[in-house]
């Protein structure tokens, strides 16, 4: 199959896989599946949808790079573009279970910490989303590269806001936090390292730690938990899955992944070479 025609089918594949979550949102709304809640389940569902595609568009480069599969970076836009609008979606979801009274829910966004980070990173997603076309690449030129470096202090805020939304179960916020942490390293490892499996051992080890390190910190600082009591619990097997172990998983899942994929490809080029030796005559 052509480059091209597998950009096209993976454009495809990935629009659709972005619109299910909201035709599922909208199906299960409509069905009397989300009562008696209906507003605030919606409400919680599009923002960790937001959140999930946010690090998915981030995952995206450091994907195209560990597994050379350069089509990627064709979607990468798009799924930025739908954290966005998932972003807003969660914020007139919001709006409508104030009843539409855009002076309370101002007012709100302005005394509560939690809203008003929020709403500061809802304001630099649809920026950059807007921004995120060829003809604002043309006319930005190198100012555009330093826009959209808002990504990062952007999911930085969205994660606060998360924390904080969840108030004292964080656990779903931990984990996202410690997939940010990954996709962070991965872009401060040195170049040489960021594809090996050195590299891939390192982001797991330092992933998991600060994973942990966040999850800690948050129960000790917000809920006045000894923060000893919950590092020890990444080690009670009663207790799994903790945030920590997830970020762990999911890290050696990237490199069994990457392991089979060079492994595959090894035994290709020598199943390749011994064919050729076999039916090319030496002579």
């Amino acid at each position: 199959m052509s480059t091209q025609r597998i950009v096209f089918w993976l454009r495809l594949a990935t629009l659709v896989a972005l619109c299910l979550p909201a035709v599922d949102l909208a199906w299960r709304w409509y069905t009397g599946d989300l009562d008696p809640r209906p507003v605030t389940l919606a409400t919680h569902i599009t923002g960790d949808w937001a959140v999930a595609f946010l690090l998915i568009s981030l995952a995206l480069t450091p994907a195209r790079a560990i597994f050379d599969w350069t089509p990627l970076i064709h979607v990468r836009r798009r799924v930025g573009v739908a954290a966005a609008l998932y972003a807003t979606a969660h914020l007139l979801i919001y709006v409508l279970d104030q009843k539409w009274n855009l002076i309370v829910v101002a007012t709100e966004i302005a005394k509560r910490f939690y809203l008003t980070i929020g709403f500061v990173a809802l304001l630099a997603l649809v920026a950059l989303a807007i921004t995120s076309t060829n003809g604002w690449q043309k006319r930005l030129k190198r100012n555009w590269k330093r826009l959209h470096w808002l990504v990062y202090p952007s999911v930085a805020l969205a994660l606060v806001h998360f924390f904080i939304q969840s108030k004292v179960k964080i656990g779903e916020a931990a984990f996202a936090a410690g997939l940010f942490a990954w996709l962070m390293l991965w872009r401060l490892l040195p170049a040489r390292l960021r594809s090996g499996f050195a590299g891939l051992f390192l982001l797991a080890a330092g992933a998991t730690v600060i994973t942990a390190i966040f999850e800690a910190s948050w129960y000790g600082l917000v809920n006045k938990i000894d923060p000893i009591r919950v590092l020890a619990a990444n080690l009670d097997p009663e207790l799994v899955p903790r945030p920590a172990q997830k970020v762990l998983a999911v890290s050696l899942l990237v490199i069994v992944l990457v392991a089979l994929q060079r492994g595959l490809a090894a035994a290709k080029r020598l199943w390749t070479q011994r064919y050729i030796r076999r039916t090319i005559p030496t002579s």
